[in-house]
């Protein structure tokens, strides 16, 4: 078995309403990256980047990228290192992949997964069995609060999540310390005390300490964790050494170095996998078994992506004992099918697969068929693609 050819689809998607980040003015789903992965035996792999210019990690030390960076990288780099090779020599693919160029961790993410879904196909396996196995059947889904909303649009829409089942909220802030107080303040009025409630600044707070004086204001209605207050590892661990909230690290942990760093120094309680910007399924699996053996408890969150990317992500969410926190993923609805949720992490009015993740009792199912256990809808990818 040889990788023999590729194409790359540039796609955007309806969005159900515009979802930014302290870290990201533009919406999700305008732009991603899908590939297409071939074999000489006929086996077809699909990948998927959420490749984002605002977002690179700490000081932007990993760069971000565009959908026009990934499609360069991928074609001028990447694809020409590992033409001829076999999917499953995947540690070495990793290898050729980081000498022929240094970062862009979210290109070479999009061939690892599609890598990851050839090799599933050829075995007929479900990805998740070539991860180590199926550790939970259904992975909790935390419904995320842009941080521009308003306030009362915001406690609205919670509501509403939480009545289609959602058991966990991120709200999105960083950019003003105050309202993120008052939003804090008035979801809980609103939801009870039975909902998780997580705040995610995105390296929003300026400071050790005013990130440990907000986040000790917002803990008083009983806040979740913290993730990612400010910027920077040093800063992380003064944050994570001064309050008694749990601290998770994101923009902090993009890849395996990066966790080694933060088990060294104690920087955070929690981390936050992303198979994208780890550049993949396997260094993101062995960022997992890191966290594992450190006591570290994590999710796999992600950017929106749309039914590939959204595979992935399921599949690496259940095999990992400690990957137990709720993850940020879109209920994906297909124009056509049943709609399973109206508001509930409910990010895109369509996909480019042919059925929905199947949703239950606020989580997502990991789909169990080979591969990545989805089917493309070939119409809905040409539809959708615009480059």
């Amino acid at each position: 078995m040889k990788i023999t050819g590729y194409k790359i689809f540039e796609v955007s998607i309806p969005t159900r309403r515009k979802h930014t980040w302290a870290s990201s003015t533009a919406d999700v789903g305008q732009g991603w990256v899908i590939l297409q992965l071939t074999a000489d035996n006929g086996i077809i792999g699909y990948g998927e980047a959420t490749a984002m210019p605002e977002w690179g990690g700490d000081f932007g030390r990993y760069f971000g990228e565009s959908a026009g960076t990934t499609r360069v990288v991928m074609e001028e780099n990447l694809f020409p290192a590992i033409e001829g090779m076999d999917p499953f020599d995947i540690d070495l693919i990793h290898h050729k992949m980081d000498l022929a160029i240094r970062g862009y961790n979210y290109a070479k993410a999009a061939i690892d997964i599609a890598l990851y879904d050839m090799m599933g196909k050829a075995v007929e396996k479900p990805v998740y069995q070539l991860l180590g196995g199926q550790h939970r059947k259904a992975i909790p889904i935390a419904h995320s609060l842009g941080v521009v909303m308003d306030i009362d649009a915001a406690v609205e829409e919670a509501v509403a999540a939480c009545k289609e089942g959602i058991k966990n909220i991120k709200m999105k802030g960083g950019l003003n310390l105050v309202r993120d107080v008052e939003l804090m303040q008035k979801l809980r009025e609103a939801l009870g005390p039975d909902i998780n409630i997580l705040v995610d600044a995105n390296q929003g707070y300026p400071s050790a300490k005013e990130a440990v004086k907000w986040g000790k204001r917002m803990d008083q209605y009983n806040l979740q964790y913290l993730e990612q207050p400010v910027e920077g590892l040093y800063q992380l661990q003064e944050v994570t050494r001064m309050l008694e909230v749990p601290v998770c690290a994101d923009e902090s942990c993009w890849t395996v170095p990066d966790a080694l760093d933060i088990v060294a120094n104690r920087a955070a309680d929690y981390i936050s996998i992303y198979t994208t910007k780890a550049g993949g399924l396997y260094p993101a699996r062995t960022i997992a078994k890191i966290s594992e053996c450190a006591g570290i408890r994590c999710n796999v969150n992600g950017s929106g992506e749309f039914g590939v990317g959204n595979a992935a992500n399921l599949h690496m969410a259940c095999c990992g004992k400690n990957i137990n926190l709720a993850s940020v993923f879109p209920i994906t609805h297909v124009e056509g099918c049943p709609e399973q949720t109206k508001v509930a992490a409910r990010w895109y009015m369509d996909d480019i697969i042919t059925k929905p993740f199947l949703y239950e009792d606020g989580c997502l199912i990991v789909p169990d068929g080979p591969g990545l256990g989805i089917e493309i809808d070939m119409e809905k990818l040409m539809k959708y693609t615009v480059k």
